[in-house]
């Protein structure tokens, strides 16, 4: 699955882990998660994210 990172504080979305404190349960990739989700560690949004390269 593809990881995705915070332009704004770097945080990385790891689609293994999810994001269990806003109810993003492991396994859901990127494009699954709602459009209003927020970063958890800065409160960036969703379109403040970049795919990571490899």
């Amino acid at each position: 699955m593809q990881r995705y990172v915070c332009t704004i504080c770097s945080y990385v979305y790891n689609p293994a882990e999810g994001d269990p404190d806003s109810g993003i349960v492991p396994g859901t990739p990127f494009e699954e998660i709602p459009e209003d989700w927020v970063c958890p560690t800065c409160g960036a949004t969703k379109a403040d994210f970049e795919l990571e390269e490899d």
